[in-house]
């Protein structure tokens, strides 16, 4: 699997982490191991501009997912095929800011954002209650089982 990512602020972040954690969501998911998938950082104004542009919402927002090749999860005996899984873009300032309201760090944060990303791109969603639940518990224990690995 190859996640390249790419830091556009001035907030430091380990990539490795990422990586990693990539690597770990999508062989949970069955992905291919020749799957694709960025990740950019970028500043509140940067964020908003991006948010404007495709969700016609104003102010910048924590993360937004641009799937591409409309990868799906797979199965143990047959794994996605290969291909670009999409771009995660993610806002560190504004991740920040969520996690002292929910009482964690910001990494914490921006890595539950990151599988959130990653969900979009294989397909999930939660517009409807039912698919909250399930998209949610299922970033909640994609996070958890990667954190008590490490």
């Amino acid at each position: 699997m190859s996640t390249e990512v790419c830091n556009e602020t001035d907030v430091e972040v380990d990539e490795t982490e990422f990586v990693d954690l990539a690597a770990w969501v999508l062989r949970a998911m069955h992905v291919s191991p020749g799957a694709e998938l960025s990740l950019v950082f970028v500043d509140p104004d940067a964020m908003e501009t991006l948010h404007v542009q495709w969700l016609d919402l104003p102010g910048p927002t924590d993360v937004m997912s641009f799937p591409m090749d409309q990868l799906r999860p797979g199965t143990p005996d047959k794994p996605t095929p290969p291909g670009m899984l999409g771009d995660i873009v993610i806002c560190p300032q504004v991740a920040a800011e969520q996690a002292a309201k929910q009482g964690h760090s910001a990494v914490e944060e921006m890595l539950l954002l990151f599988v959130h990303g990653i969900l979009h791109l294989l397909g999930y969603d939660h517009a409807e209650r039912a698919e909250e639940r399930e998209m949610f518990d299922l970033q909640r224990r994609l996070l958890l089982t990667f954190l008590s690995s490490r």
